[in-house]
């Protein structure tokens, strides 16, 4: 009697162990470690998650041109500030569309930031290879 409960609790903790992470939990980490990428000022980290097809502002920036100004803002300031608001995530089959609020400031690094605004961003994800990628992005300064 006992054998078949051990079997059974222990078929249970591995289908436990074996659980992937959900995809709203996944895509929420990549926006995560774009935000800390943009932080320590380094592009290249922030760009590995954005696709080679990537559209930003209706066709006004590819993703050459994004990584293009993330390097401007990290020459034109010392310290480079990111704080995100909730991260909504809708997934659709194989893609999904995020909405966030993000303020951004820079600055020499002193004490307070020079300057800073905040922006309403939309993206659209994609899967890819097993991973979640930026495809597209909207944003539009509020403040």
């Amino acid at each position: 009697m006992r054998l078949p409960a051990i079997c059974i609790a222990l078929a249970a903790l591995i289908a436990c162990g074996c659980t992937r992470t959900p995809d709203a939990q996944r895509i929420r980490a990549a926006v995560d470690a774009m935000q800390e990428a943009a932080e320590q000022r380094n592009p290249h980290a922030f760009m590995a998650h954005v696709s080679d097809d990537f559209v930003g502002n209706d066709a006004e920036f590819d993703r050459n041109a994004l990584a293009n100004l993330l390097r401007a803002e990290v020459f034109r300031n010392d310290k480079v500030g990111v704080t995100l608001g909730p991260v909504e995530v809708d997934i659709q089959d194989e893609r999904a569309t995020v909405h966030v609020t993000a303020t951004l400031t820079g600055g020499s690094g002193g004490l307070l930031p020079e300057h800073g605004a905040i922006y309403s961003i939309t993206s659209g994800w994609k899967r890819s290879k097993g991973d979640w990628i930026c495809y597209s992005a909207r944003w539009q300064q509020e403040l």
